[in-house]
C-alpha cells in the first residue's frame, strides 16, 4: 500500500487532508517525524497562516531539510496553500521581506482585488500536459488566501533540487487584478494554492492523480 505522510509542523489544516488521502485508499500518517517523512512514498506539506510563521515552523521542525532531501532523491512532495507559498524565494506579507525555502524562484505578494482574501471556488486553467490536473483541466477549486505568486520561475535560490529534463508546468487562476500560479509541477514537486482536500470531486481527482504518479513509477 502506498504510504503518505502529512507533515505536521503546526501550521496546517491537517485533519481534512489526512481524511482526503485516506479516502483514496492510501496508508496515511500525520507526523512531525522527519525520518518517517523521508521514508514515505509521498509527503504532503500543508500550510495555513502567515508566511513567515510557516517558514519558521518548517525550519524548526526540520521540514526544510526534509523537503530538499526528498526532492534531491526524486521523492514526491505535495505542498498546499501556504505549503505552495513557502517553496518560493521570497515572501512580502505585511510588506516585510522574508526568505522562503527557495525551491522555486518567485515572490509571494498580496492579491490585487477589491475583496481580500479570496475565499471560495474559482476556475483553474491547467498547464498543457499536466499530470496533476489530468481530467480536471478547467475545473473549479476551493481557495482561501490573501497572498499569491504571480512570477513563478523554475529555479530558486537553492540549486541542485531538480534535473535538467524536469518540465516546469504552471496552472493559472485570476482573481481581481491578479493572475497567479494556482498549481506548479516540476519533477517530484507538486504544489497548489487551492485546497484539494476541500475541493470535492475535482480535488479528489487531483490527489488521485498525484498518488498515481508515483504508484506507477
Amino acid at each position: 500500500m502506498t504510504s503518505i505522510v502529512v507533515f505536521d509542523y503546526g501550521f496546517g489544516n491537517v485533519r481534512s487532508m489526512v481524511r482526503a488521502v485516506a479516502n483514496l485508499g492510501a496508508d496515511v500518517e500525520l507526523t512531525s517525524d522527519v525520518d518517517k517523512a523521508m521514508a514515505a512514498d509521498g509527503v504532503v506539506v500543508p500550510g495555513v497562516g502567515a508566511f513567515a510563521a510557516c517558514v519558521e515552523g518548517l525550519r524548526r521542525a526540520g521540514g526544510d531539510a526534509m523537503i530538499y532531501d526528498r526532492l534531491r532523491a526524486r521523492k514526491p512532495v505535495l505542498g498546499v496553500c501556504v505549503g505552495l507559498q513557502v517553496m518560493f524565494d521570497m515572501g512580502y506579507e505585511g510588506g516585510v521581506p522574508t526568505e522562503g525555502l527557495g525551491v522555486l524562484g518567485g515572490s509571494v505578494r498580496e492579491l490585487q482585488a477589491p475583496v481580500v482574501p479570496q475565499m471560495g471556488w474559482n476556475t483553474v486553467d491547467a498547464a498543457p500536459g499536466s499530470t496533476l490536473m489530468k481530467g480536471v483541466e478547467h475545473e473549479r477549486f476551493y481557495f482561501v488566501h490573501s497572498y499569491c505568486v504571480s512570477d513563478p520561475a523554475p529555479e530558486g535560490r537553492v540549486t541542485g533540487l531538480f534535473e535538467p529534463g524536469d518540465d516546469f508546468k504552471v496552472a493559472w487562476c485570476e482573481y481581481g487584478q491578479s493572475r497567479f500560479a494556482a498549481a506548479v509541477e516540476r519533477g517530484p514537486l507538486a504544489i497548489t494554492q487551492f485546497h484539494p482536500e476541500k475541493s470535492a470531486q475535482a480535488g479528489a481527482t487531483l490527489l488521485r492523480n498525484w498518488i498515481g504518479s508515483f504508484q506507477a513509477a
